[in-house]
Parts: structure tokens; C-alpha cells; sequence
């Protein structure tokens, strides 16, 4: 049996509420509905010398138990206080669990057992052209919902934090509408999973997210655990440049890292590593470009001893070294 809600109208007749919900709107209000009551507005309130500062932005709800995750530069210092309010008006305050400023995350605790949880998806899934929403908090305006397409994906951001400087990888670009208080809320794909977290404003009409993908679970994951994420380091500055053909013929690899510089005292230094030195691969694995180098630099080579392969005046050799952790401050 066929609901007279279910057919359509008669010729001529105003549409009903069921047909002017397209399948883009269903997706939309879908999305809507269901993040809505994961997504908080943060209100920050940062101690300095001039006294307290404010600012704000949003936060995604990841676990039922009230752990949120937004962007690093919402909240800021780790002496900042931040509450976090609701759509069902409930209002919380969020204790800083641990800042990551190299991926621009950041990981919250509010004590409550009623906080409803986002899905997260897998950023690497996403396709150019596909549909996302973002959910935010902008102006305070609780719930906020603009919805557009993946502009680009593969973008990369600059992050820095003391005199460390690191590239976000895979940021996705999008055309739904961010203002800065969407910083730190939720970029969702059509089923209703959180495959981004809105962290920039790029130009009109364009905003960037940090991706939900397995990069972004281990830092989290580190954040909840540890309170920070621990990076090795080499105590480099480099950029990508080409492999002489003979050289990359031989090798099997067409670009590397150019040493432009060995800091002093370093790891790098300690094992003569020289300017000019072209890094082609780390433990076996092919380096690229700096970006290939940052993603091999975990926790796991802390301390670890590890073998370069470098190209130098025209010869490949290996250069042996024991990475230290970056330190932030």
C-alpha cells in the first residue's frame, strides 16, 4: 500500500515538502541533524601579561566519554581556560589535554557522560568534486552549517611551533564557507563522518582542513595518551631538488633532499652530514622531498640509531645517525 505522502503532486499542484528536499538538501539537513549536537562552541580565555585575552572557535566531539578534538591555534597556550556550549544548551567546561602545533590539533576533556560523538572517516577516501559540510561555531552562532565541494586535495599548509617548522600533508581545500570562528569544527562527508578539522581561512569562496585520516589517529591518539606528540629530529634545512641523471640511474630515484644547511651540534652535524649533500632515502625507504622526510621522523627513531642514503660529489654513500627528539620550546 502506497502513503498519500508518498505520491507525487498533481500537475500544477505546489510541491511537497518531501520533493523540495533534493537529494544535495536531504544530504545537507542530514548531515545537519546528526553532527549538530557533537559540534561545541569554544569560548578561550588565554592568560597573559596584559591580562586575559578571548577568542574562540569550535570543537568536534570524538568519544562519549568528552574527549573533543579542535585546531591547536583555538586554544592556544596550555594554560588557557575553555568552556564549550551545545546546541541543547548545555555548558561545559573543557580541559586542555595536549596541543599539537606542528598539525594545528588539538585535544579537549569535558566531564560529561552525555555528549553525543562524531564518526570519523577516512580523509583518503574523499574525491575532488565531492560533497562536504562544514559545521562551526563562527561569531558564536551555534551549529552554523555551510556545505560545498573538495576544491583540491594534497594541499600543504606551514605549521610552526618554537624554531621548528613542519608542512601539514594532504590538507583538503574546500568551497563551503568558513569564518574564523569554523576553526577547530568539522568537515563531514555525506554519510555523516568527520573527514576533516576546518583550521584556515585560504581566500574567498576557499577554506583549508587538516584530514581525518591515519597521519591524524596516531596524533591524536598521542595527544589523549601522552598530552603532546613526539617527533624525531635531524637538525636540517633542506628543500627538494633533481637527482643528476647518472646518479638517478643508478639509484632508481629521480628527485632528493638538498642540504642547505646542518645546525650545529646536531645530530646531522654529529655524523658529518655536509651542506650540498643530497638525502635519498632513509632505512631503505625513498625520500622525495621534505614532506617524505617529516612522515619518517616518528616516535620510533627517537634514539634509534638510522641510515641515510646520501649522495655526495657525484658518490652514493651511507651515513649513519641517531635522531634526538625535536624539541618545541
Amino acid at each position: 500500500m502506497t502513503s498519500l505522502d508518498a505520491l507525487p503532486s498533481a500537475p500544477g499542484a505546489r510541491p511537497t515538502e518531501a520533493e523540495a528536499l533534493d537529494a544535495y538538501s536531504r544530504v545537507v539537513t542530514g548531515v545537519a541533524e546528526a553532527l549538530g549536537p557533537s559540534v561545541a562552541n569554544l569560548r578561550v580565555s588565554i592568560r597573559s601579561r596584559r591580562g586575559r585575552a578571548a577568542g574562540g572557535g569550535s570543537g568536534v566531539v570524538i568519544t562519549p566519554d568528552g574527549f573533543l578534538l579542535t585546531s591547536a591555534h583555538v586554544v592556544g597556550a596550555s594554560g588557557a581556560r575553555v568552556r564549550a556550549s551545545f546546541t541543547d544548551g548545555s555548558d561545559l567546561e573543557a580541559r586542555i589535554v595536549g596541543t599539537d602545533p606542528l598539525s594545528d590539533l588539538a585535544v579537549l576533556r569535558a566531564e560529561s557522560a552525555r555528549l553525543q560523538p562524531a564518526e570519523l572517516g577516512d580523509a583518503a577516501t574523499l574525491r575532488v568534486g565531492q560533497l562536504v559540510v562544514a559545521i562551526g561555531n563562527p561569531h558564536g552562532y551555534a551549529g552554523s552549517v555551510t556545505a560545498g565541494v573538495v576544491s583540491a586535495l594534497g594541499r600543504s599548509l606551514p605549521a610552526s611551533a618554537g624554531g621548528a617548522t613542519r608542512i601539514i600533508d594532504d590538507v583538503i581545500q574546500t568551497d563551503a564557507a568558513l569564518n574564523p570562528g569554523n576553526s577547530g569544527g568539522a568537515l563531514v562527508d555525506g554519510s555523516q563522518r568527520v573527514v576533516g578539522i576546518n583550521t584556515a581561512v585560504a581566500g574567498v569562496g576557499l577554506g583549508l582542513a587538516v584530514p581525518v585520516n591515519a597521519t591524524t589517529r596516531r596524533i591524536v591518539t598521542a595527544l589523549m595518551r601522552d598530552g603532546r606528540v613526539r617527533r624525531a629530529w635531524l637538525g636540517i634545512a633542506g628543500g627538494a631538488r633533481p637527482v643528476p641523471p647518472r646518479i638517478a640511474a643508478t639509484l632508481g630515484r629521480d628527485r632528493a633532499i638538498e642540504v642547505v644547511e646542518v645546525i650545529e651540534g646536531s645530530p646531522a652535524a654529529r655524523a658529518g652530514l655536509r651542506a650540498e649533500d643530497l638525502i635519498v632515502g632513509v632505512d631503505g625507504l625513498p625520500v622525495r622531498g621534505v614532506d617524505d622526510l617529516q612522515r619518517l621522523m616518528t616516535e620510533e627513531r627517537i634514539d634509534t640509531s638510522c641510515a641515510l642514503e646520501v649522495v655526495r660529489e657525484g658518490a652514493a654513500r651511507t651515513v649513519e645517525l641517531v635522531p634526538r627528539e625535536l624539541d618545541l620550546a
